[in-house]
């Protein structure tokens, strides 16, 4: 009997591999036939897939170009602004210049010394001086100064002048400016020969 229950437990284990291959087998199958459906599907998914993301190119697109659009006509305006009311910093300095020398005037009818009325002017010039500075004009030194082509402009040459003037400025006939280090109007001179 004890061979025979051998037998049949031999029986029942190579019954339970055979199981066991057939439902690999079976697993194996069905996870071929996946693999072949996701095939299939991936076949599909890169055109699917790019389609989807030429929509989303042509909505970035869309947006990126109405951004642009947005920013040019915003930088447009702004250029149109700074054209129209650029000068507005350099009147609302010199304004306070304007009313002294209103108040000059007024007052200068009322006396008649002459050093009353230098003083009055001496005051508003160097006031309009100090407005012009905070805007970030500044004259051009020639006093004692090297001829400089970039600052200076010569209208005459002054002969006989001696070795220790050769190239200086001898005479400002005009002065000159500068803007934010930019020269506006450069300097006229006489220079030494």
């Amino acid at each position: 009997m004890k061979e025979e229950e051998k037998n049949n437990l031999e029986e029942e284990d190579t019954l339970k591999e055979e199981e066991t291959v057939e439902s690999e087998g079976m697993e194996n199958s069905e996870n071929q036939e996946e693999s072949e459906n996701s095939e299939n599907s991936e076949e599909k998914d890169p055109l699917e897939a790019a389609l989807e993301e030429i929509g989303q190119l042509k909505t970035q697109i869309l947006y990126k170009t109405a951004e642009f659009d947005n920013y040019r006509k915003r930088t447009l305006k702004e250029k149109a602004e700074l054209i129209l009311n650029g000068g507005e910093k350099a009147v609302t300095a010199i304004l306070p210049v304007i009313d002294d020398m209103e108040r000059a005037m007024e007052n200068g009818e009322k006396t008649e010394d002459p050093a009353v009325l230098r003083e009055g002017m001496e005051l508003i010039y160097h006031k309009f001086m100090k407005a012009l500075e905070g805007l970030g004009v500044k004259k051009i030194e020639t006093e004692d100064a090297d001829f400089n082509t970039d600052l200076h402009e010569a209208v005459a040459m002054v002969p006989g002048m001696g070795d220790d003037k050769k190239g200086k400025v001898i005479d400002c006939l005009q002065t000159g400016y500068q803007l934010n280090e930019k020269v506006i109007r450069h300097a006229k001179v006489a220079v030494g020969q």
